[in-house]
């Protein structure tokens, strides 16, 4: 069988895609490859200045793009950004692609005092999610695609401390939860919006091991020369952003994508490849827990959910 390539992404004129996290790596090429399929592209990006170099190159290939300010951690920019996009789009979002993240960093918190990864890759996302329903719901056959990781597969939700306030802090404890937290609420939206008839596709991806900028931030905040040193390693021992991005790509575009799937790398246990079903753990197929998540993310957060 033929693998999926980039190639094979149906032309993209007349959609219109938000990508968070587009500054870089997986984010920036899902842009530039949507934006070369005639995509209109929203480029979700932190900093304002690496966001309008990102900008200025996916323009300079000849793609419509634009730049909006989202700040994941800060749910009042999420908000900013939200209304943005609908007043920008006319209520008309085709795909998001919520792939913006943090990785095994310092303990940390949000603006709203979240613990910072679970509140940037999960809480940030879900937020925005929920407020851009109203935009997605308007157009035939639109996505929702959400970035997890491997790293789900040692995550676990600790529901009356989400937040490390009392346990002790396990960064990478902290991420695999959040990327767990990333696949229920991938599949518990897939559940809504097929209950509400909803023509919305949720669906989940990860990239397996990329070489991206998100290592060499980890090193960073870390402030270890040890953990630059295993960027750097990782980083040569990784396939590319290019790679690493078709199974967003493929969950964004592909027509046989199913609803509540979760795609990533084909190759020896996901690590790297063509984009495949991918399996996940039991913990991430736990419906109970993802009805759970959704309610909190909503206490949280205070956004109303959609489909509720």
């Amino acid at each position: 069988m033929a693998k999926w390539t980039e190639a094979d992404i149906p032309d993209q004129t007349g959609r219109t895609a938000l990508v968070t996290g587009a500054n870089s790596g997986l984010g920036l090429r899902t842009a530039e490859v949507l934006g070369a399929k005639g995509a209109r592209v929203l480029l979700a990006c932190r900093s304002p200045e690496r966001g309008q170099r990102a900008l200025e190159r996916v323009l300079a290939a000849g793609a419509k793009a634009e730049l909006v300010r989202l700040d994941l951690a800060d749910l009042s920019s999420v908000r900013a950004a939200a209304a943005e996009v609908r007043e920008r789009t006319g209520d008309a979002l085709d795909v998001l692609v919520n792939n913006a993240g943090v990785m095994a960093v310092p303990l940390g918190r949000t603006a709203d005092g979240f613990e910072r990864q679970f509140g940037t890759n999960h809480l940030g996302h879900a937020a925005l999610t929920w407020l851009l329903v109203p935009a997605l719901r308007t157009r035939p056959g639109a996505r929702v695609v959400t970035v997890s990781s491997l790293a789900h597969q040692a995550g676990s939700l600790d529901f009356a401390d989400p937040d490390y306030e009392v346990r002790r802090y396990s960064a990478w404890g902290a991420y695999g939860q959040s990327k767990l937290a990333n696949l229920l609420f991938s599949r518990e939206l897939a559940r809504r919006a097929a209950k509400a008839g909803l023509d919305v596709t949720s669906v989940a991806a990860h990239p397996g091991v990329t070489a991206t900028e998100l290592s060499a931030n980890t090193a960073r905040a870390r402030r270890n020369p040890l953990f630059s040193v295993g960027a750097k390693i990782f980083n040569l021992t990784s396939q590319s952003a290019e790679m690493g991005a078709l199974p967003q790509l493929y969950a964004a575009t592909a027509p046989d994508v199913e609803p509540g799937g979760y795609y990533g790398p084909d190759g020896f246990r996901g690590l790297r490849g063509h984009p495949a079903p991918s399996g996940s753990t039991a913990a991430a197929r736990d419906e109970l827990a993802a009805s759970r998540l959704w309610d909190l993310t909503a206490e949280l957060t205070g956004v109303e959910p959609d489909p509720s």
